[in-house]
């Protein structure tokens, strides 16, 4: 039997988001004060350099004391990416060797050249009244509601010297070079993401990038999903959103929580 489209729907969402079991002073005081201005702002470069060339990579441990946890941010349970993304790069692969960065940011892992990365995921929390009912009390609209799930996986990841830099460029340049799509095989299971598209960024951290994925649905049209890469010193942090409500509704998930972002990445040092 063929299954319907918004089960399809489902199905893409588990691979796409692949979990589950998936941004001078200037004086104008003379010449003479435009020299020295100039000259400051050479040094501070030179320092933020020498800054960026020292940095050293958290391990992750101390990546995990940076996410998010339980009670930090209202309205959503905090639940191990350990429970649902993959464990490591080597399950996640491309046909296209550009467009990895970006299946790493959408799976939580690091997009750049590191080993030191965590995970976790944000559902928001969306209870049904039917956790607190007898079952003879439960209503339609409660069981409705409990299959109203918004996730967003949310992945750190920590990086010796420019290495988070590097990082972010390879996940801000991926989105033009992979914009016509590529295949993903993620924990043996492949889909095709038909499209790349760059969206508005929170503009959080140092330098942020957003973009939207199409994903093939078994030859049955496309869901859309949205990501976003923040680098907020030698951190990086990846947000992927999947909203099954919306995507059976009208096949695209809903944007990333701004609150989820600032959230997070008021935490990161």
């Amino acid at each position: 039997m063929k299954r319907s489209p918004g089960a399809r729907l489902c199905a893409t969402a588990a691979i796409g988001a692949l979990s589950l079991s998936l941004l001078t002073a200037c004086s104008d005081d003379g010449a003479k004060d435009a020299g020295d201005a100039k000259g400051s702002a050479s040094s501070a470069a030179s320092t933020a350099a020498s800054a960026a060339s020292d940095a050293k990579a958290l391990p992750k441990a101390g990546l995990e004391k940076l996410l998010l946890a339980q009670g930090e941010i209202k309205g959503y349970k905090v639940t191990s990416g350990d429970d649902t993304l993959p464990a490591s790069k080597s399950v996640v692969k491309t046909d296209k060797e550009a467009c990895a960065p970006l299946a790493y940011a959408m799976s939580g892992l690091a997009p750049g050249d590191t080993e030191s990365n965590a995970s976790n995921t944000l559902t928001e929390d969306n209870a049904s009244a039917a956790a607190t009912k007898s079952p003879g009390d439960i209503s339609q609209s409660d069981i409705e509601s409990a299959f109203k799930v918004k996730m967003t996986f949310v992945g750190l990841s920590s990086y010796e010297g420019d290495g988070a830099e590097k990082a972010f460029t390879s996940v801000s340049d991926g989105v033009a070079a992979c914009s016509g799509g590529f295949g993903i095989t993620a924990q043996g299971e492949k889909q095709k993401i038909t499209k790349v598209a760059s969206e508005q960024a929170s503009k959080s951290g140092d330098e942020s990038v957003a973009f939207t994925v199409d994903s093939d649905v078994d030859g049955d049209g496309t869901a859309t999903f949205h990501t976003q890469v923040v680098r907020k010193g030698n951190t990086v942090a990846s947000f992927y959103t999947v909203d099954f409500a919306s995507l059976t509704s009208t096949g695209k998930s809903s944007a990333v929580p701004a609150a989820v972002v600032a959230a997070q990445v008021a935490k990161l040092k």
